[in-house]
């Protein structure tokens, strides 16, 4: 329900973000002028640069231009995979958890970095044609007061146009971003087991000041594990979206990287990360810490 609810509030920042992270970005022309000496006329030149709209550029185009409700494309999808998503992310963490505390150290790094990149491989692997269908539909550009494409409309369209691979574009990215899942578990569950060591006081017996006081550290080592992770990882988020635009150059993980480097710069890797930290963080932490509080009322209710 928290996902949910995270999904609906959270799907302009996303709509946002994917459009700052797309190669059909409309960028700004500037001119600088550049004093070229030795000229005859001794006029100075203007050397043109372009510039990437910000979050609040892109805001303004879309509610201008396309109207309100496309602050929202994408949103069914979204609302259909992300319960699926978290269900199997932590079901599959939880087994992959018991699996390599039998082989490894028992809570050690090595098992939570595993765990999450087992837990990570298979959702990714399972939801990717819905997150596919939810990119295409929040890169399509409508004039205000036509109608765009639904979800199932969407998946037709990718089917007849490029077939059962096409659902599995940006895959590659996807497992790539393994990546941010494995720092941000290994951060998490660092800051977790600090948490536990530095306990608080003996509390009244009802221990409502302690529970509240760890359910709130929790969401802070949440929120940390997170920006920490998105800031490192966030690189593949851009070549994702890229490898799924329609009818683009970018046909694999390594030439898209290579051409974005090389056309845009270092800089294009981080389009749209300020909208990704306002996105995500605040729904790591309630979804981290509202796991945790659902396994510890489990675990006190079968004692």
């Amino acid at each position: 329900c928290g996902g949910t609810v995270g999904a609906i509030f959270t799907c302009p920042l996303e709509v946002i973000k994917t459009r700052l992270q797309s190669s059909k970005l409309a960028f700004r022309a500037v001119y600088y002028p550049q004093v070229q000496l030795g000229t005859i006329s001794g006029e100075g030149m203007v050397r043109p640069t372009s510039v990437s709209p910000g979050l609040f550029s892109v805001l303004k185009s879309i509610l201008e231009k396309e109207g309100p409700r496309s602050l929202f494309r994408g949103l069914g999808p979204n609302l259909v995979g992300v319960a699926p998503s978290r269900a199997v992310y932590f079901a599959c963490y939880s087994k992959a958890k018991e699996r390599f505390n039998g082989i490894f150290v028992p809570n050690s790094n090595i098992v939570h970095i595993c765990s999450a990149g087992s837990a990570a491989f298979i959702t990714n692997s399972l939801m990717n044609p819905i997150w596919m269908v939810k990119t295409r539909m929040q890169l399509e550009r409508k004039v205000r007061g036509s109608k765009p494409m639904n979800a199932l409309q969407c998946a037709r369209y990718v089917y007849q146009t490029e077939g059962i691979r096409g659902f599995y574009r940006g895959l590659t990215a996807s497992y790539a971003g393994i990546s941010e899942t494995i720092i941000c578990f290994a951060i998490y569950e660092s800051l977790k087991k600090h948490l536990k060591e530095v306990q608080l006081p003996p509390s009244p017996p009802n221990g409502t000041e302690r529970n509240s006081k760890n359910f709130f550290g929790l969401m802070f080592a949440a929120a940390v594990s997170k920006g920490c992770a998105s800031c490192i990882a966030y690189p593949h988020e851009v070549i994702r979206t890229r490898l799924r635009e329609e009818g683009t150059k970018y046909k694999a993980f390594i030439q898209t990287a290579r051409l974005v480097a090389r056309e845009e710069g270092y800089l294009a890797f981080y389009r749209g990360l300020f909208a990704q930290l306002i996105r995500q963080i605040p729904n790591t932490a309630i979804v981290l810490s509202t796991y945790e509080l659902i396994v510890y009322l489990l675990e006190d209710h079968a004692k």
